[in-house]
């Protein structure tokens, strides 16, 4: 009830109109272009080096021999994306900081993935989750499996693949399906002609550009407001900041009970059996390597959902005056980070490009 009367005092105070609408500059296109062009770099590199790809074990499994922190991050970025910049920043900013205690349920649940189930695929040495369905029970159930995987997945690229192209259409004025279209490409090549390589480096490289793009948020709203603490205040004023709700009533949007165990059980879904994290882990040469791996990309994910939580702040401290979704600037919370980079980067060459790739 708090926010709500809060937010009708925004729209009363609100001055912002949608007259002020910029777009990407060259400089920013010539950063965009840069990124995929290194992400179709790294496919063609890895497509004429080595054994060329020319095997399954390789194709596949990166030779077994994959180097820790490339495959810590892969792990992390793997399923991280435009939806959790978009998607935890809008979060925080609208119902403050409770969802990042999700986090917490994470330290227990990678100890479960790392040392109940990454010992089974290791001992089986298999290519994929579901060889241990087959032996374990049928062929059948392994067939059934993965049909739902299959379905589960072709469901999550789109989720994936339509989360960027909010913030490519408010940035460049390109239409959604043309965006899913050109994205969807660029990713389609450079993993099929480079292979597992290509694919774990790519997510090296795209996690690169994520971290930068939310430094850059960041960075950008602590120069306007004159540092951190300023933006902290502000959120913790307007009642954003709250880490623990105990309260067992299950119509609550976020209580800590459904942060710890709704979300350390879709994690452990996540870290242990699903067949993007099962594959990266049978790129290491053994179970000890593996648990390090996943270790660290626990520390990665951290770092990124904590990072974005305090972008969705950064971005409250420019908009708590206004907000821009109940004033009808924007129509979704998804279309807040974009906005805010129009909004407050677009005259610093190069940084909307860069949020755009990240």
């Amino acid at each position: 009830m708090q926010l709500k009367n809060e937010c009708v005092i925004l729209i009363k105070g609100c001055t912002v109109t949608m007259a002020d609408h910029r777009t990407l500059e060259v400089w920013d296109y010539v950063v965009l272009i840069i990124t995929l062009l290194v992400s179709l770099g790294i496919g063609l590199y890895f497509r004429c080096t080595g054994g060329k790809q020319k095997t399954a074990k390789e194709y596949l499994l990166g030779d077994r021999n994959q180097s820790v922190l490339p495959v810590a991050i892969s792990l992390m970025a793997s399923v991280m994306s435009a939806v959790t910049l978009l998607g935890v920043s809008g979060e925080v900013y609208m119902y403050g900081t409770i969802f990042l205690t999700i986090i917490i349920s994470y330290i227990l649940f990678t100890a479960v993935a790392a040392y109940l189930y990454l010992p089974v695929f290791f001992k089986l040495q298999a290519t994929s989750a579901y060889e241990y369905l087959e032996r374990r029970f049928s062929p059948r159930v392994r067939i059934a499996a993965s049909v739902l995987y299959t379905l589960q997945m072709v469901l999550y690229m789109g989720i994936v693949l339509y989360a960027p192209t909010i913030a490519l259409e408010a940035l460049t004025g390109l239409s959604r399906n043309t965006s899913t279209l050109f994205v969807g490409a660029v990713c389609t090549v450079y993993s099929t002609i480079g292979g597992i390589k290509a694919v774990i480096w790519t997510d090296v490289f795209q996690a690169g550009l994520m971290y930068a793009a939310l430094f850059s948020v960041i960075g950008v709203a602590a120069w306007d407001q004159g540092g951190l603490l300023p933006i902290w205040r502000i959120a913790e004023n307007h009642g954003r900041i709250q880490f623990f709700d105990f309260t067992p009533d299950p119509t609550v949007r976020h209580t800590t009970w459904a942060l710890f165990f709704g979300g350390g059980f879709t994690f452990l879904s996540v870290y242990a059996v699903n067949q993007n994290q099962v594959q990266r882990y049978m790129t290491m040469k053994d179970h000890k390597t593996a648990v390090r791996s996943l270790w660290f990309s626990l520390a990665f994910l951290y770092l990124l959902l904590l990072t974005c939580g305090f972008a969705g702040l950064c971005i409250f401290s420019a908009y708590y005056t206004c907000d821009p979704v109940k004033n009808g600037r924007i129509s979704s919370l998804d279309q807040l980070m974009p906005l805010f980079v129009i909004d407050k980067m677009g005259k610093v060459p190069g940084l909307p490009g860069l949020f755009t790739a990240g």
